[in-house]
């Protein structure tokens, strides 16, 4: 068995976020992820988290602050951090302008919040470059949306597979089965568009949730992701050898192949 891990789905901290720990934060999402094994961690600051502009909503400056944020966190801890170019698709040009910034800086893929729903057009710009520079594309998601929630715009499974269908050169990630909500919802919602991948981040650690995973969309689909919350991404890496479903390889397939299949092995540095 390879001695590989790949978080496909992460978040840090940085000095602007208005909490005054950020950096121990940090500092203890490194320990529990060498602890668990993890060998790199995909990444993205989320603008100021709230603190100068609506989380999902970031103004323009403090999506710039966070991505500075991130970059300066790959340069300083190499091999074991990517970056994901966080941006707002509701100021086109700043992020076609980040884009272009960071991935000339090394970011490897884009993380988009609950800044415009999935199947958006302002989303076409960004897929189109993410298209054209094979970066996959992160999306935040709600496991099945029953109605509308304050300051966000929200996406479920059915939205994002939207706009997969309208951009099939486009590896998408959709944020965190065990976020909440219906995920059997998303399984139909997104089993047959094959450009879409699920991370298994999240809170929840529901049991048969991985089975179900597994059996409606299958393993090659599957991303192992922590999220916020480093102690359910251990629960979920235990559980990927309790299902009684996936064989050694399909475990290394969640666990680092396909984020290498998708993101490219060069970039995120696995062999």
């Amino acid at each position: 068995m390879s001695s590989q891990l790949v978080d496909a789905h992460a978040h840090f901290l940085h000095a602007g976020c208005g909490r005054t720990d950020w950096a121990d934060v940090n500092a203890a999402r490194f320990r529990a992820g060498a602890k668990m094994g993890i060998t790199c961690h995909v990444a993205s600051v989320l603008g100021s988290y709230g603190f100068t502009s609506p989380t999902y909503f970031p103004s323009p400056a403090d999506v710039t602050a966070g991505n500075d944020a991130m970059l300066a966190l790959c340069e300083s801890e190499g091999a074991r951090v990517r970056m994901l170019v966080t941006v707002n698709p509701n100021h086109t040009a700043h992020a076609l302008a980040e884009l272009k910034r960071c991935l000339k800086r090394g970011a490897i893929g884009v993380k988009l919040l609950a800044s415009r729903r999935a199947d958006d057009p302002l989303l076409d710009p960004i897929c189109a470059f993410a298209a054209e520079h094979a970066l996959p594309l992160l999306h935040h998601i709600w496991q099945h949306r029953t109605r509308e929630w304050p300051n966000q715009e929200i996406s479920d499974g059915a939205d994002l597979a939207r706009l997969a269908v309208r951009h099939p050169r486009v590896s998408f990630i959709l944020a965190h089965i065990g976020g909440g909500g219906d995920y059997q919802h998303t399984f139909h919602a997104v089993r047959d568009v094959p450009n879409i991948l699920a991370d298994i981040s999240g809170s929840g650690v529901d049991r048969g949730m991985l089975d179900d995973a597994v059996c409606q969309i299958g393993a090659g689909r599957l991303l192992f992701g922590t999220d916020l919350t480093m102690e359910t991404g251990l629960a979920k890496l235990r559980a990927l050898g309790a299902t009684g479903l996936l064989s050694d390889g399909e475990i290394e397939d969640i666990k680092w192949r396909n984020a290498a299949r998708i993101f490219g092995a060069a970039r995120l540095g696995v062999a």
